[in-house]
This record gives structure tokens, C-alpha cells and sequence, in this order.
């Protein structure tokens, strides 16, 4: 039997108890279960519109849908014991209801307004926590659009205009102007109007005047599928953004020492600043690691053995990986192209970096293999790498192991 839950949800705006009956009840595990009532005062996800919250027996409602004609309450009992068939008090998170009362009715207000101003329809919509959205059917619309559209809502909120919600049937589906097709197949088709702006057909819930939406924010637009996606906020979730955005602007303003209403143009010119010391922070890095670099080079002409590739050993303090590679890469092209003008032998560096525990070798001798002096010492430490002939690198997990390490290669 289908259909077996009245719908009250739309006639109940209160955070009292309500008293209904559960019909069955389908465990899903443990602690939760889909709950089948005989009244319900919770709307079910539908129409853009995320379901209503609250709870039944005290045990929290997760999620609402319908199914095949059937309401469906998710609940999540935790360590409380799942309800049973029989009696049930049901309570309303009349917050959540009146947020998304508030949103959907600003989205209809917001998607008439635009249409009105362009004649540009609504294609889709999304009511989430979070964000909300509307994606308009053209790419045209740019932000003095916007600015307008935002200016037309705030005067209809204003306007305090009764929201009217009308049934077809008994009433005349044909007699309304509908802003876009309604659903087939609903035996009863519930119009929103929002007076002297919008007819349209919606299944979800919604305030009663355009006041009690209280404001409407456009945030930004951008280009979608061909289309526009606007998105925007509404009711008391702006007063919670302003509190948001006032805080991160307070903070802004403190640590960059400009008043509050100068922000923006404060963080532009700090961020100048910063882009100008890392440029000059980049430069010195360069020339640090020349200057390392050729200091490793320096090593390798004062060795006296000129048979063999010199190899050097160095461990650098302060340096991070990153850099004692770049003194690597640095050091051995140099290296390779004096070996090209005769003026040198070749050279070996094993380089790490006590910062990060890690080492890396480079070979500029054709036929030397790094990986014989290399990996035994590496796999009896524990430390992990690899390579190949003329690139060898690891990491190690202490400091000790490290420094045995370098030991071990300084002897070979």
C-alpha cells in the first residue's frame, strides 16, 4: 500500500511536538533504519530542495525522501535504542525549515526578476548548505546585470508582497502564467506566486511574504555549459556571512595596519611587497648556490689524486633538499663542461641535507656507477632510495643513521 503518510508538512511552521505514528520501521543496521509514519511534518528532498531535519523519539532525522509513493525518514540512532511501531513525537528544526523557506522563495524572486529584466529563463538550480546557485540560459550577463537584478529583489523584498500558494486543482492550472512548464504526471500542482512578479509550479516549502526572505546577495557569476551560473545567498545566512566576513576583515585590517573600508587596496600593496621580496629572495638563493657550488668545484681541482674521480662528501645544516639539488645540479654541469675543455677529471658528489634527512648523489664520470657504493650502506642503515648510474638518492629517519651513512661513503 502506497501513499499511506499525510503530507502536514507544508501547513507546519512550529518547533512544537507533534504527535504520529510509526508504521513500520526498516533497519538498515544496528543504528539506523528508514521510518515509515502515518503523518509527517518533515518535507522530503524534492524539487532543488534539500529535506527537512529535526528529530522522531529524540533520535536524530538524517535524510527525507520519497520513494514509489512511500515518505522515507532516515534516522541514526547512535547508542539509543531504534524506535519500534506505535507512538512518536516529532520535532521540527524549524532553523533549518525556515533557511531554506527563505532561500527558495529569494531563488524564485531572484530567477522572475532576471527573466523580467532580460528574458533570460532559469534552466537548473541548486539549494545546498553551503552554496546555492541558479544557471541562467545565456553568457551575456555581466555584473552591472547583476547589480540591477540584485536592486530589483531588495526593492520587492521590501515591498513585503504576499507569497500565494494555489492548488490545481480544484483551481484552473491554465489560468496562471506560468514562468516555465509544469512537472507532468502530480495529480495536484502546487503554483507559487509571488505577487505582480512570479507564477511557477514548486513542490517545496516557502515564506509567506517577500519580507520575511529579509535579503538577497548576489556573489559572483561565471560561464557554465553556454550558460550563466549565479551564485547567491538569501534570509539569515547573510547575517551569519557578515559576521564571517567582518572578523577575516578585522583581521585583515590589524595585521596590515589600514583602516577596515581600505583592505583590499592594503592587501594589493602588501601583496607588492612580497612579490618584490621574493624576487630579490630568489635572486639570493641563486646566488647562493653558485656560490656553494663552486666551492664544491674548488674542492675538486685542489685534489691532488688526478686518476680516479675525486669524490666529495657534504652535509649541509641549514640547507632543505631542494637546494643542496640545486648545488648538485649546479656543481656537476659545471664539472661535465670542464671535463669537455680537458681541464679537469671527473667528480662525484654525495650531498645531504640535515633538515630533511636526505641525501642525493651526482656522477659526471661515464664510467662510474654510484649505485655499488651507495645502496649496501643505504638498505643496512634502513634508509630507503634509489637510482641509477650517475643519480643516486634516499632519506633516512634519523639524524644518527644519516650521519653513519656519509661515514660509511667517506671511507670508500
Amino acid at each position: 500500500m502506497k501513499n499511506r503518510t499525510e503530507r502536514i508538512y507544508y501547513d507546519y511552521n512550529t518547533a512544537e511536538p507533534f504527535k504520529a505514528e510509526i508504521l513500520e520501521c526498516h533497519p538498515f543496521n544496528d543504528k539506523s533504519a528508514h521510518i515509515i509514519l502515518n503523518k509527517t511534518i518533515f518535507f522530503p528532498e524534492g524539487g532543488g530542495q534539500p529535506s527537512d531535519r529535526g528529530t522522531i523519539n529524540g533520535i536524530p532525522v538524517l535524510d527525507v525522501t520519497e520513494k514509489d509513493g512511500e515518505i522515507l525518514h532516515l534516522l541514526s540512532s547512535g547508542s539509543t535504542e531504534m524506535p519500534k511501531t506505535g507512538s512518536a513525537e516529532l520535532v521540527l528544526d524549524m532553523r533549518r525549515r525556515r533557511d531554506f523557506s527563505q532561500i527558495h522563495t529569494g531563488q524564485h524572486l531572484l530567477s522572475a526578476v532576471i527573466l523580467r529584466m532580460t528574458g533570460v529563463p532559469t534552466v537548473s538550480m541548486h539549494l545546498g548548505d553551503e552554496n546555492c546557485t541558479i544557471d541562467v540560459d545565456t553568457a551575456a550577463i555581466n555584473d552591472e546585470n547583476l547589480l540591477v537584478a540584485e536592486e530589483a529583489v531588495a526593492d520587492a523584498i521590501e515591498e513585503n508582497l504576499p507569497v500565494t500558494i494555489h492548488l490545481c486543482p480544484p483551481e484552473d492550472l491554465s489560468s496562471f502564467p506560468l514562468r516555465k512548464p509544469p512537472p507532468m504526471g502530480d495529480e495536484v500542482i502546487r503554483v507559487v506566486e509571488i505577487k505582480g512578479h512570479d507564477f511557477i509550479a514548486c513542490c517545496g516549502t516557502h515564506v509567506k511574504s517577500t519580507a520575511e526572505i529579509g535579503l538577497l546577495r548576489i556573489y559572483f557569476a561565471e560561464k557554465y555549459k553556454g550558460m550563466t551560473r549565479i551564485s547567491f545567498s538569501a534570509g539569515r545566512r547573510l547575517l551569519r556571512d557578515s559576521r564571517l566576513l567582518r572578523q577575516n576583515a578585522l583581521t585583515v585590517s590589524k595585521t596590515l595596519s589600514v583602516p577596515i573600508n581600505e583592505t583590499g587596496q592594503g592587501l594589493l600593496d602588501y601583496m607588492e611587497k612580497v612579490s618584490l621580496n621574493d624576487r630579490r629572495l630568489k635572486s639570493l638563493e641563486e646566488y647562493a648556490v653558485r656560490i656553494k657550488s663552486e666551492a664544491l668545484i674548488a674542492r675538486v681541482a685542489a685534489a691532488k689524486d688526478q686518476t680516479n674521480p675525486v669524490i666529495i662528501v657534504e652535509s649541509y645544516t641549514e640547507e632543505e633538499i631542494n637546494e643542496v639539488m640545486n648545488i648538485g645540479k649546479t656543481a656537476i654541469k659545471e664539472c661535465a663542461l670542464k671535463e669537455g675543455n680537458q681541464k679537469q677529471n671527473g667528480a662525484v658528489f654525495i650531498l645531504a641535507s640535515e633538515q630533511n634527512l636526505k641525501f642525493a648523489a651526482f656522477s659526471s664520470v661515464k664510467d662510474f656507477d654510484l649505485r655499488p657504493c651507495l645502496k649496501d650502506p643505504l638498505e643496512k642503515l634502513g634508509g630507503k632510495g634509489g637510482g641509477g648510474a650517475s643519480f643516486f638518492q634516499g632519506s633516512f629517519t634519523t639524524k644518527e643513521d644519516l650521519e653513519t651513512f656519509l661515514g660509511l661513503v667517506r671511507k670508500l
